[in-house]
């Protein structure tokens, strides 16, 4: 199951957008910018930003979350948004001694293709590690031709073996990174990743981005959500139909 952890942001998100959007429009000296900015003239300038589509004062503001337990697909997926940052825990430096894996819900609620996957799973795991001792053996054989021995000798063989050994592992194999967003980005990320025809666990990972990133900076992210939160669905036949449950959803606090 997918962990999000909010681990740090831009202190004080919502004031340090609206000091930006004040200086866009304002002859006052920076000096003065933070000046008056009570939490409702705050507000006041973010809903501003949101109506007149004024955008870039918010790409002050960033986020970084720690992402757990998601699958490497959901890596290939998220790493489309490329206005971020992203450290991910490396297969060529970790050994996956027991790889955890995620499984998704239409076959855990199957019997026989979950009996099928984790089979897929256990086999994985078994060939993962033959080829990395095959692999680390060789390895080893031509490092201590060359002199070499000793723990670093087999670290380093083992390194190498990894490196090649990962290629069997499935796209369900499990992984963590940290991901840094600007608010401007964690936007789209949220159009694009909170909607309904997303696919399951980027959806899941982004609606509880979303949640953290509200409880943070609320006014912010007030709007925030698929485009049907905030205006008609951009998928013409291929929308959901479901907009005016969507809306009671994140406009409603459940999301």
């Amino acid at each position: 199951m997918a962990r999000v952890t909010l681990i740090s942001f831009t202190p004080d998100p919502e004031k340090t957008v609206a000091a930006a959007a004040k200086l866009c429009y304002s002859a006052q000296p920076v000096e003065g910018l933070l000046d008056g900015l009570t939490e409702d003239k705050t507000a006041d300038f973010l809903s501003m930003l949101a109506e007149i589509g004024h955008e870039s004062p918010i790409e002050h503001a960033s986020f970084t979350f720690a992402i757990e337990g998601v699958s490497r697909s959901f890596l290939a997926q998220i790493t489309r948004h490329r206005i971020a940052s992203y450290s991910v825990q490396s297969q060529r430096y970790v050994r996956l001694g027991a790889f955890e894996y995620v499984t998704p819900p239409e076959i855990e609620a199957h019997p026989e293709a979950k009996a099928i996957y984790e089979e897929s799973m256990r086999a994985a795991q078994e060939q993962y590690d033959r080829l990395t001792q095959i692999l680390k053996d060789k390895h080893l054989k031509e490092l201590e031709a060359k002199g070499e021995t000793g723990k670093a000798a087999g670290r380093k063989a083992e390194k190498k073996a990894i490196e090649d050994a990962r290629f069997v592992l499935p796209n369900a194999c499990a992984t963590r990174m940290i991901v840094t967003m600007n608010a401007r980005s964690l936007q789209n990320f949220f159009r694009h990743r909170c909607c309904f025809r997303a696919q399951w666990e980027i959806r899941a990972v982004a609606g509880e981005m979303l949640r953290l990133a509200k409880g943070a900076a609320p006014h912010l992210f007030a709007q925030s959500g698929p485009p049907c939160v905030s205006g008609p669905c951009p998928e013409g036949k291929m929308s959901c139909g479901r907009a005016a449950e969507v809306r009671r959803a994140y406009l409603g606090g459940e999301a």
